[in-house]
């Protein structure tokens, strides 16, 4: 490794954080001055999984520790692909860049996990790369040693960053089949939840990892258990914990909450933007609208219940994708449930809920097979790929408690779609 990029990955580390998941992480005084600025600190105050707790009470960890757990394997991957021939294209000030823009990768995202998304309003990796360029972040990155827009350039994509190949190789690094978000936050959540299916060898899979300057890197064969592993882990970690029942009726709660409101102009996009966890909800509860009831009830446990689930089929629920129709669909069926029942349920009391798409990266390159990933020796073929997405999507119709009761024809949902 050429000497200055070593003293940029292992001289200087003198602020240490202790971690529950890695031990003792350390920081530059540069880098852990970012920790302390009001928009980092904000993540202290956003829980990583949102209403996961109302499952797995242990899951109150916080986006901030996520991200300090971010950046500690971004350093280790960093000097991995050095030592193996990164140093070549790999510039102090690109490596740094790419530090800050790991650990910095959260300042906007939303709060409530991901409550908000789809939502009609910026993606959240634009509003990072804004904080980034804003002051004082600017300034202190730079004190830091890194370029404050290659930083925010690594983190939101839209950025342009011309002809260079060294901001697209970080923006590799820092999002991609190993990347470092993926390999703490499966082993932090599943850590925090206490279920064994996210725990990833982290030492094993940087030993396996080699530098590409397009790529970001590959693997050899002796890795594809690990990229398996963290495919099947996703896989679980959504089956059992992120799409659980009830945080999908705590999100889909707060998203009608907030789509209402965004709707009608109770509630300007541009409110919801640096707000964490309890300020979205002391936000939601200062504005009169009847749909803000729907915070209310979450804030005091009292979730909607399952009327109906069943398997997502493309030809018959994509409709249900455009949140606006989905609203039309609710005011549908919330008849259908009232002349079912007997009782009258209002579309305020009845929720449509569909997971949106998520994504099972299988792309990274094995060295010695000379394929991409779907198509070398593992098991794990783009056809299994798509069953396991295929299967994660569920569609459920809650409604309010107090309506508690269950449909077993799911014929309903087909006839509201389709009349």
């Amino acid at each position: 490794m050429e000497q200055a990029i070593r003293e940029v990955l292992e001289d200087g580390y003198t602020e240490p954080v202790r971690d529950v998941l890695w031990g003792h992480v350390y920081l530059s005084p540069e880098l852990a001055a970012l920790t302390e600025t009001r928009a980092f600190m904000r993540l202290t105050r956003i829980m990583q999984l949102g209403p996961a707790f109302f499952t797995y009470p242990g899951a109150t960890h916080t986006r901030a520790a996520h991200s300090i757990g971010v950046y500690h394997l971004a350093r280790r991957l960093a000097a991995a692909l050095a030592r193996r021939g990164g140093e070549s294209w790999m510039s102090s000030r690109g490596t740094l860049s790419y530090l800050a823009a790991a650990l910095l990768h959260d300042l906007g995202h939303f709060p409530y996990t991901h409550s908000l998304k789809e939502l009609p309003l910026k993606e959240h990796e634009k509003l990072s790369g804004e904080l980034i360029l804003a002051e004082p972040l600017k300034s202190l990155i730079g004190k830091a040693g890194a370029d404050p827009y290659l930083t925010a350039a690594i983190v939101d994509t839209s950025l342009p960053v011309g002809e260079e190949a060294e901001p697209v190789f970080y923006r590799r690094l820092l999002s991609g089949v190993l990347d470092p978000d993926k390999l703490d936050y499966l082993n932090r959540d599943a850590r925090y939840c206490g279920v064994p299916y996210g725990a990833q060898d982290v030492d094993f899979i940087f030993r396996h990892l080699y530098p590409d300057r397009e790529r970001g890197f590959t693997i050899d064969p002796r890795g594809i258990p690990s990229v398996e592993s963290v495919l099947f882990a996703k896989y679980l970690m959504y089956r059992t914990v992120y799409w659980h029942r009830s945080v999908r009726s705590a999100t889909a709660m707060v998203k009608k909450a907030l789509l209402g409101g965004l709707e009608t102009g109770v509630i300007a996009p541009e409110e919801l933007y640096n707000l964490d966890d309890q300020g979205l909800f002391y936000f939601l509860a200062s504005k009169n609208y009847p749909l803000g009831e729907l915070v209310s009830a979450l804030r005091d446990g009292r979730l909607y219940t399952a009327a109906i689930e069943l398997p997502y089929n493309e030809k018959e629920h994509h409709v249900l994708s455009d949140l606006k129709k989905r609203s039309f669909y609710e005011e549908r069926l919330a008849r259908e449930f009232s002349r079912i029942s007997g009782k009258n349920i209002t579309p305020k009391e009845l929720i449509i809920d569909l997971p949106e798409p998520v994504s099972f990266e299988a792309d990274l390159y094995v060295q010695g097979e000379e394929k991409i990933f779907s198509a070398s020796s593992s098991a794990f073929k783009g056809g299994m790929v798509a069953e396991l997405t295929k299967t994660l999507r569920i569609v459920r119709v809650f409604i309010h408690q107090r309506h508690d009761f269950t449909v077993n024809d799911s014929q309903i949902i087909s006839a509201v779609l389709n009349k």
